[in-house]
């Protein structure tokens, strides 16, 4: 097989003797290089490229990894930077690849518009999928597992070289003699590099990335040490960190040892020795950490020191960290703190953006009411919606697949398969004949709900699709994209009846009002627009959030809108003034969803967050009625049923979809 160099191809695998790709008709290339035969996609890159399996011809065949780098970017400073860390992680690669437990860089080159890295390629599994594959680790595995890794974070610690992301996934167990072989080098700095670049990103994962990093982007060798105790901690008991975080902050490492002795892995205590080595990795407070890998090694061994103490790389003005519980620090720091931003470039249109630790939520009792849970997809939940009868429930996910679910029983009815790519977002129409699918790979699919059958594909869109939206007679369908424009399609026929263009950035919101008049659309330009569906044109620009709009929904009565936005506000608009009626100011992160529902006796709204919490208002008054929290997870997506008695939300938590009877609140 070869495979397609074109990054944005959908189906790049083609047979031997191909001149052209089947999929997109790009022309193959046989020998990338005249050297490397590229045999198959092992990663997408998140917007900056793909990672392929390949083979050196010119080695008898020799299995290679390429990283190619294609930046799917526009702005000139965000298309230099990334730029400056791909050549500066080849350079970090030369440097490194000596160590025989670091893959070697072989080649970094251009071709075709293209930058290329090929790097040595390591042959076994992750950490990460031992322990999925059910492996247990015992106290003398992890003993092995540090005095193997130690030497090598010394090795790249004395060479100035912070690696700021190490986990399971990033440790490889090397089948030939069974070596871990650190991996992942794209989010390492120089020990003397600002880390606050223009694009404004912390780098780390959630659970695994020490407070001094994730608060102010501060990386030293002590970081991690963090980051490989926390590692530990995750093969030992089999919990992840990152759930432990989203929950209590940095307040877990504190009674770590508790989760070890409940966890099904482990029932019995770690000999002294280890226990107190980890709880000096897991300090919160940087000077209460082991400063370095030989410093760790000398416990380990039980050896006197042979080299001075390492002065610390904090001078006497640097933050002190308190290792207290999240809920326990102020309120100043809190709002500080700040998530891992992931690079994907693609989704987000070259932002990187941040993201505010959940706060933890005290309201009523009733917000402590246990919400049924939908198991079944593989990855995040992007988006759910009810059928007009309330009777089914889609969603649709990162693992490419739509469920259908009833959402009395919980039970899965189907799983619908044909998109390449993440599904952002699912729609009924209002009879309930079609479910319409919006997705990454740039297509909208039409369904029918009751077969489960593809009815057709809607191409046009140059980028991802983000939201879709029936007219309530059901004829029309609105649908909006990255490449900033909407479009709207008969569905009789599935032909375009128009694009409407003057968003600025990408559109990530669209929705039709109750008389099918007017469609409102949410911009990352931070307006929204109302639009005259009969002439195309617009009628008026909403303008008062402060950065990207990511969701909006009409009122039941079609008089008032409401939007959602990253600047962490609900606004509320007089459709007739186009003024701001009222502004709701309180999630602590980015609002990704609101929705409406109306009963004989009133009208709620409803909004999630990433700060892991549902918020329903009343939106005459402003005033918050409840506050629903998930155990863990950003919420992405909500949904009420007709009749208004439930909500269901999807997000990052677990995979999972909740189902909440707003009748209980």
């Amino acid at each position: 097989m070869l495979c397609c160099l074109n990054p944005d191809c959908l189906n790049p695998q083609n047979p031997d003797g191909n001149q052209y790709c089947h999929s997109c008709s790009t022309p193959l290339i046989p020998l990338l290089r005249g050297h490397y035969r590229v045999i198959k996609v092992l990663s997408d890159e998140g917007g900056f490229g793909r990672t392929y399996l390949s083979e050196d011809m010119d080695k008898l065949n020799e299995w290679c990894v390429v990283k190619q780098f294609a930046p799917k970017v526009r702005e000139t400073s965000a298309l230099k930077k990334a730029v400056e860390l791909f050549q500066e992680e080849a350079q970090r690669l030369q440097h490194l690849g000596e160590h025989h437990q670091i893959p070697a860089l072989l080649a970094y080159f251009e071709q075709d518009n293209y930058l290329f890295l090929v790097q040595q390629f390591i042959d076994g599994q992750n950490l990460l999928q031992e322990l999925q594959q059910g492996i247990t680790y015992s106290e003398s595995q992890i003993l092995e597992l540090l005095l193997d890794l130690l030497p090598v974070l010394k090795f790249i610690h004395d060479r100035g070289i912070i690696h700021r992301d190490i986990k399971p996934q990033n440790i490889i167990r090397r089948r030939s003699d069974g070596r871990l072989v650190l991996i992942d080098f794209g989010s390492a700095k120089q020990l003397t590099a600002t880390v606050h670049t223009q694009l404004g990103t912390t780098i780390g994962s959630h659970g695994y990335t020490p407070i001094e990093q994730m608060q102010d982007g501060k990386a030293y060798p002590a970081s991690d040490l963090f980051s490989l105790g926390v590692t530990c901690f995750h093969l030992l008991t089999g919990i992840r960190p990152s759930k432990l975080w989203l929950q209590q902050g940095y307040g877990w490492v504190n009674s770590w040892q508790q989760y070890l002795h409940n966890s099904a892995r482990n029932g019995t205590a770690l000999g002294d020795k280890l226990a107190d080595i980890l709880d000096k990795l897991l300090q919160i407070d940087i000077k209460k950490r082991y400063q370095s890998a030989d410093q760790v090694m000398r416990d380990l061994k039980n050896q006197p020191s042979q080299l001075p103490e390492p002065s610390t790389l904090l001078t006497d003005s640097t933050t002190i960290y308190s290792p207290v519980p999240l809920k326990l620090v102020n309120q100043k720091l809190k709002k500080r703190l700040l998530i891992n931003a992931v690079i994907v470039l693609l989704a987000l249109g070259g932002t990187w953006y941040l993201q505010y630790i959940p706060q933890l939520i005290t309201k009523s009792s009733k917000s402590s009411y246990q919400p049924k849970t939908l198991k079944g997809h593989a990855s995040d939940v992007n988006s759910v919606a009810f059928s007009p009868d309330g009777k089914t429930l889609a969603s649709g996910s990162d693992d490419k697949t739509i469920k259908l679910w009833n959402p009395v029983t919980g039970q899965e009815i189907h799983t619908l398969k044909g998109h390449f790519e993440w599904i952002w977002t699912v729609a009924f129409s209002p009879d309930g004949k079609i479910l319409a699918s919006g997705s990454k790979d740039k297509t909208i699919k039409l369904w029918n709900p009751t077969t489960a059958e593809e009815i057709r594909t809607l191409k046009g869109h140059t980028e991802g699709i983000t939201a879709v939206a029936f007219s309530p007679d059901s004829k029309t369908l609105a649908s909006s994209s990255l490449d900033k424009t909407i479009k709207l399609w008969d569905l009789a026929t599935g032909k375009q009846i128009r694009t409407l263009e003057g968003h600025s950035q990408p559109v990530a919101a669209v929705a039709f009002s109750p008389d099918g008049k007017t469609l409102a659309t949410g911009s990352w330009d931070k307006t929204i627009k109302l639009w005259d569906l009969a002439t195309g044109k617009q009628i008026r620009t909403l303008e008062g959030h402060t950065k990207l709009v990511l969701c909006v929904a009409f009122s039941p009565d079609g008089k008032t809108l409401a939007s959602g936005s990253k600047d962490k506000t609900i606004k509320l608009w007089n459709l007739a003034t186009g003024e701001t009626i009222r502004t709701l100011k309180q999630h602590s992160d980015k609002v990704n969803s609101v929705a409406y529902s109306k009963t004989l006796n009133n009208v709620i709204l409803a909004s999630g967050s990433n700060d892991n919490t549902i918020k329903l208002w009343n939106p005459t008054t402003g005033q918050e009625i409840r506050t629903l929290k998930q155990d863990s997870g950003y919420i992405y997506s909500l949904a009420i049923s007709p009749d208004a008695q439930t909500l269901a939300s999807g997000g990052s938590a677990d995979n999972i979809i909740k189902i909440w009877p707003l009748s209980y609140f």
